[in-house]
């Protein structure tokens, strides 16, 4: 693994927010507290699009196909990007900071969660609303999305949906965790989440029956201090590799990241420490490539304010 770092002309002039590959290519979306969603062609190693809001930090992005990009911002706004001609559009917004955002392609909605206490859902074919989740109770931490399965974190609880299944009448599974959740991120394949805690300990939870069998647990993932203890440090993203059942990367606020096999319990290797936070973390599509983001993240009054800078990691 080489861990080569992404050039910029223009360095990005604020924290990152979030990371994600595109489905089947190696471009990179970028979101940023500048503003600016970009987007990275990691194989020609130039920068494809840099595309700037009215001026609220970008809190999330995702893909919804490989032209167009979805994004949400601290002033609640829902954001569409058309990557081939450069420009957004507002599609929608939250009564609070809009902290989340996910593109289902089994349904086609676009769903979005914030600080105002809501799961919004719309229909990418024609922008408009096709449901809302309303009765939280709290603010959402982390939302995550595999195949059908919507998982989002509700400070130290994990609430489960089905989306062929919002009618309102099915209530979601819920798991509750000991600790403060940071992030929380669901896997088809292992039929479970992961979740990150605030604490620097990382939870598996098994959703499906069939895996009776195997049970959840949880484990610290940072090196202890040279006194032997563990660091309480905000596990701030989980990545899981697409090509290899039940191996995920863990990073923390600290600058620490460390590929671990969730099923045989064991750590793989830890990579060297980054110059600042871990803010997102990412897998490309085949698994071969990951992205790191080392970033400050506006948890800590002393972190370390170092350029934000994106590394890539080509797997071995």
């Amino acid at each position: 693994m080489d861990g080569s770092r992404l050039n910029f002309n223009n360095p990005i002039r604020d924290a990152i927010s979030r990371v994600r590959f595109a489905p089947n290519s190696n471009n990179l979306l970028i979101s940023s507290w500048d503003s600016s969603l970009r987007l990275y062609d990691v194989d020609k190693c130039e920068l494809r699009l840099e595309a700037p809001s009215e001026g609220a930090a970008l809190l999330d992005c995702c893909f919804e196909s490989e032209s167009v990009a979805l994004g949400v911002d601290s002033d609640g706004s829902i954001l569409r990007y058309d990557m081939r001609a450069g420009d957004s559009k507002a599609i929608g917004n939250h009564d609070d900071l809009a902290t989340c955002v996910e593109y289902s392609v089994e349904t086609c909605q676009i769903i979005t969660a914030g600080w105002d206490r809501k799961v919004k859902f719309s229909d990418a074919r024609s922008a408009s609303s096709s449901g809302c989740l309303s009765n939280l109770g709290m603010e959402v931490e982390s939302m995550s999305l595999s195949g059908f399965s919507l998982t989002v974190a509700l400070k130290s609880s994990v609430h489960v949906y089905d989306l062929r299944y919002l009618d309102g009448s099915v209530q979601a599974k819920e798991h509750c965790m000991d600790n403060h959740i940071k992030c929380v991120r669901s896997n088809l394949n292992l039929e479970g989440f992961v979740a990150g805690s605030t604490d620097g300990q990382v939870t598996l939870e098994y959703l499906s029956k069939s895996n009776s069998k195997n049970e959840g647990y949880t484990f610290r993932c940072h090196p202890k201090n040279k006194n032997g203890r563990h660091h309480l440090v905000a596990v701030n993203d989980i990545a899981f590799n697409p090509s290899l059942h039940g191996v995920l990367v863990t990073g923390d606020n600290e600058g620490h990241a460390a590929i671990w096999d969730v099923l045989n319990r064991k750590r793989i290797m830890e990579l060297p420490r980054y110059p600042n936070s871990i803010a997102s973390l990412a897998y490309n599509h085949g698994g071969q490539i990951l992205a790191v983001a080392s970033s400050y993240t506006y948890q800590e009054a002393n972190e370390r304010e170092e350029q934000p800078q994106i590394f890539m990691h080509r797997m071995e």
